[in-house]
């Protein structure tokens, strides 16, 4: 089994961003997303990578935006090493089923997030205000309870802070109704799709986000799709978290502050983690993650 990749350098390549999670190289005139193991929590990077993490995440991407390229284009080209320019291909061994290529835009500042549920933030905000992101909800409803419909939340895209939950009309005035309106219509037909999908998987979509982009004048989804670093997964037979939400859950337990520097995980709950995350990308692919590494 290859050994975890938390932070790494790539002689030749141009570091044209370190995300908390991925870091993306310039490559020509597109961009190589490399998805590490690094995990974050409460936009804080922990010290303690999750083996093989960075390869379910691309994985899991590269399924999901073959699965959704019939609802709009999307920004990868290839995640085949093979297919790659030789600066990239020397990198095979370190790099393989972690990257793709793909092509560069101009993103989006706002995280276009669906909720089928009433988890996380949103359930907070319907305590606090009976509503979420300025749209009203019925009485009476109970963390993780089903919303009458899916419902679209945005929220600003923010590099230094936590990301800040707004009402559509505020989407609008930042990026423009049309374009508003056409992300909302596509980030929902998506989680339409994907629920029904996953439901037949014996999952359910609790809520997930959305990246977009702009390409010659034409939006485009960019980023990571339908992940456990960016959705929330629940087997239909029990509410227990195949995602990110587990080690969030831990932190929480130990009253951490959120900020840096972060806690180290033990041994226990990153092995823990990591059997989540293999365990959603066998359900959703049918696949064990050893069988593509």
């Amino acid at each position: 089994m290859k050994k975890s990749l938390a932070f790494l350098n790539l002689e030749g390549l141009k570091l044209y961003k370190r995300g908390k999670v991925r870091d993306i190289f310039e490559v020509g005139s597109n961009l190589l997303i490399v998805s590490t193991d690094r995990i974050s929590c409460f936009d804080v990077v922990l010290p303690d990578p999750i083996p093989l993490k960075g390869v379910i995440l691309n994985q899991l991407s590269v399924f999901w935006f073959n699965f959704t390229k019939d609802i709009i284009e999307n920004h990868l080209l290839t995640d085949k090493i093979e297919e790659m320019p030789q600066e990239v291909k020397r990198y095979k061994d370190l790099l393989e089923k972690r990257v793709m290529l793909v092509k560069k835009t101009k993103p989006i500042p706002i995280e276009c997030v669906v909720r089928g549920y009433l988890e996380g933030s949103a359930w907070r905000e319907y305590k606090e205000k009976g509503e979420v992101c300025g749209e009203k909800l019925p009485s009476g409803l109970k963390k993780g309870d089903r919303l009458p419909q899916p419902l679209f939340t945005p929220a600003t895209k923010e590099e230094k802070r936590h990301d800040v939950n707004i009402t559509f009309s505020m989407m609008e005035d930042k990026i423009g109704k049309k374009n508003a309106q056409y992300i909302k219509k596509i980030s929902l037909e998506i989680y339409k799709k994907a629920s029904l999908f996953l439901e037949e998987k014996g999952i359910i979509l609790v809520d997930t986000k959305f990246e977009f982009g702009i390409l010659e004048g034409k939006i485009i989804l960019i980023d990571e799709v339908l992940t456990p670093d960016s959705s929330r997964f629940w087997p239909k037979e029990e509410k227990v978290s195949l995602d990110k939400q587990f080690v969030r859950d831990y932190l929480e337990s130990v009253n951490w502050n959120k900020k840096e520097p972060a806690p180290h995980l033990p041994l226990q709950i990153i092995a823990e983690t990591q059997k989540r995350y293999e365990e959603i990308y066998k359900k959703i692919t049918g696949l064990n993650i050893d069988e593509v590494i």
